[in-house]
């Protein structure tokens, strides 16, 4: 895959966050591209809409992208997220067997990759993929604020 891919992907992802927001919800996107370059899932956070506190971005595409290739794990496939996941879905990024995680930016209060609890570091981790941190970093930091800001007026 071409950076430029990379970048278009996490285009798509911003997208989803920037949609999230419009929903009133955090803004955080994600989508999972499969090993051939296809965008099998994207999604952004519904927790408030679902009432489901599961209903991440990451976990709501890591679902449909198993539903779309019906198996549970995503072997080969890469998974670009605007923030850190947290250690809920880094968990559930480990058992689906993503190959590749980009993420844009750190979370330092609730992120569980490279802050907190650092799943993927933990001996009892099943399977860790390649991170990639940082890429379109100052869009999804800059979106997050904006959002939080807004809010705080």
């Amino acid at each position: 895959m071409t950076s430029k891919d990379a970048v278009s992907h996490m285009a798509r992802a911003l997208s989803e966050a920037e949609a999230a927001a419009a929903r009133g919800e955090v803004p955080i996107g994600a989508v999972i591209v499969s090993p051939d370059g296809r965008i099998l899932a994207s999604a952004g956070n519904r927790t408030r809409e679902l009432n489901d506190p599961t209903a991440h971005a990451e976990v709501l595409a890591i679902r449909a992208a198993c539903a779309e290739l019906a198996d549970e794990r995503l072997v080969g496939c890469s998974l670009y997220v605007t923030l850190e996941p947290c250690p809920m879905c880094a968990t559930a990024i480990s058992f689906a067997r993503v190959k590749r995680l980009y993420y844009a930016a750190s979370d330092p209060k609730g992120g569980g990759i490279e802050q907190g609890a650092r799943i993927f570091s933990q001996p009892t981790c099943h399977h860790a993929p390649e991170i990639y941190p940082g890429l379109a970093e100052a869009d999804a930091s800059a979106l997050l604020k904006d959002f939080f800001a807004a809010r705080r007026d």
